[in-house]
């Protein structure tokens, strides 16, 4: 088959971020601008020539279309075999699975995460490397380099490719390998997991509601708890993953998972709710009265890992994102084990998977995992929250509230100013920078501040630093403020402002998690002059 190599000029804005490139649908969908960027991918990692790769995503508006193309330009590369999820679909942790099994050169997952789908919505791509997990640093800056230069792409005259059967294809020299999406994930999860155990609990009346938003978990969580763990039919909701995610927002949060926090709050409650967002790597868990924020998860998880096949040995380590509470730490240190804080990012916590340094990581955005991808995944921690269930034998707001009884609560918030100009949302940071040096002994609404510093982080395993994380503001008493701007957006500027209070083991638990940060957040605000700069202090989302 002719190799065709076709002209093309560099294209501005082709910058991946923390999550890879992520733009609006109609921008990839402008003529070589998906191809730029994924043949300046292919250029960064030394060509495509004798490699391997997986690809897949969440089934957004434009999935398929790119994996066709993706197809033929990897074939174009001299890629000699290419695993493809049927139908197009992989969930993220699903593809960092395959790429370590099959021991792949890498892949690429096209998704744009809990952002909205369609075609006037969002569409994303990124690459992860051999051990599974998003592209380092190193190589997103080598992609970006490569995107400022690329005169040509390489692909191959051919038609589509069926995605929807399973089996093995020659796309000229290359072959195609479309496999069942779920079939190996779920073999891992068995390895990893009680499953006799949890089909128990299930059996024995207990009751759940996943919802998986019309995104891509829909069909692994069909699967696993309904087929194999056998949870009633219909404990999955919208379970049929739509290139619209039915016009909803797949972000598994209070907000935008509304429908499942009613049921919860109600008094048709089930035992346990749970959801995932658009490409399956994270997970929301509630419990009948009682919303379990991402941090406090991470930490009763680690705690209580345990109690599960895998990590019955213990642990070797905890990392958090730096925004994410202390409350992981806490756990850290009464186990004896490592406490890291990285920088958001999953890529920060490969490292460390890697080394051998963690097992468990988590961010404050609902994402968790272990060292068995080197993703976050939603439904792991779903399925660990089961394991852990079945053998306590109690509910969700008893093991949540014996875990604040025990090492003390982190009262925590997370405020999201959406759609923020982007000068105003600079202005308010570069203030903050310049005021850091001199908040220390100052006082506002009633706290005295004890720290003040924008994180920096030298990775512990490669030796790499990474600047300018976000600002963070330590009050006496446990109190923390933390101001960042996120990159997950693909339109203005999303400052996200982190809430934190700490108290003690053993004391008063407050049900209103905004009534125990007040201080803080009165003090935040009056900080960052965040009314004078952006004009608002009424966030569009707040978890």
């Amino acid at each position: 088959m002719t190799i065709e190599l076709i002209q093309t000029t560099p294209i501005e804005g082709q910058m991946p971020g923390t999550s890879g490139l992520r733009k609006k649908t109609r921008v990839f969908m402008e003529p070589t601008y998906l191809e730029n960027f994924i043949q300046a991918t292919f250029d960064a990692i030394g060509g495509g020539a004798g490699k391997r790769l997986i690809v897949g995503g969440d089934g957004r508006f434009f999935n398929r279309d790119a994996i066709q193309t993706i197809l033929k330009m990897a074939a174009g590369n001299g890629v000699v075999e290419v695993i493809v999820g049927q139908g197009g679909i992989l969930s993220t942790p699903a593809a960092s699975h395959l790429i370590r099994l099959n021991k792949a050169d890498g892949g690429f997952i096209l998704s744009a995460s809990h952002n909205p789908g369609g075609i006037d919505e969002d569409f994303g791509v990124k690459f992860n490397g051999q051990n599974g997990g998003p592209a380092p640093e190193q190589l997103t800056a080598k992609i970006f380099e490569a995107t400022k230069t690329i005169t040509g792409f390489k692909t191959v005259p051919a038609s589509d490719i069926d995605l929807n059967a399973t089996g093995t294809v020659q796309l000229g020299e290359m072959k195609i390998t479309v496999v069942d999406p779920v079939e190996s994930y779920q073999a891992l999860m068995e390895t990893l997991f009680d499953f006799a155990a949890i089909r128990a609990l299930f059996a024995g009346g207990f009751t759940m509601r996943f919802d998986a938003m019309h995104a891509v978990t829909g069909p692994y969580a069909t699967a696993i708890l309904e087929n194999a763990l056998g949870a009633p039919d219909g404990t999955v909701v919208n379970g049929k993953p739509l290139e619209d995610f039915g016009k909803g927002h797949p972000d598994p949060n209070p907000i935008w998972a509304k429908p499942l926090m009613d049921l919860m709050m109600s008094d048709a409650a089930p035992d346990i709710g749970a959801a995932s967002d658009g490409d399956g790597d994270r997970n929301m868990i509630v419990g009948r009265g009682v919303y379990v924020t991402p941090s406090d998860s991470l930490a009763i998880l680690a705690a209580n890992a345990h109690l599960a096949p895998a990590y019955k040995g213990g642990l070797a380590g905890i990392a958090r994102s730096m925004p994410t509470s202390a409350a992981s730490d806490r756990v850290a240190e009464k186990l004896g084990i490592g406490s890291y804080e990285t920088p958001t990012g999953w890529k920060f916590f490969g490292n460390l998977l890697d080394a051998g340094k963690v097992t468990i990581c988590g961010e404050e955005s609902a994402g968790t995992g272990s060292n068995h991808v080197r993703e976050k995944d939603g439904l792991w921690a779903v399925l660990l929250w089961l394991n852990i269930l079945a053998v306590r034998k109690q509910s969700v707001a008893q093991i949540v509230t014996d875990h604040w009884q025990t090492y003390g609560r982190d009262y925590y918030s997370r405020f999201d100013f959406e759609d923020v100009a982007i000068n105003q949302a600079n202005e308010l940071m570069q203030g903050l920078r310049a005021s850091l040096s001199s908040l220390a002994g100052q006082t506002h609404a009633g706290l005295s501040v004890a720290t003040a510093d924008e994180f920096s982080y030298d990775d512990p395993v490669d030796g790499s630093v990474s600047k300018n994380q976000g600002v963070r503001i330590g009050f006496e008493g446990g109190g923390r403020a933390v101001f960042r701007l996120s990159g997950t957006g693909t339109q203005g500027a999303t400052l996200r402002l982190y809430l934190e209070q700490y108290s003690g083991a053993g004391g008063e638990i407050h049900t209103d998690p905004q009534t125990a940060l007040q201080n803080v957040r009165d003090a935040a605000f009056a900080i960052s002059k965040m009314q004078a700069t952006i004009g608002r202090t009424t966030p569009d989302v707040i978890t």
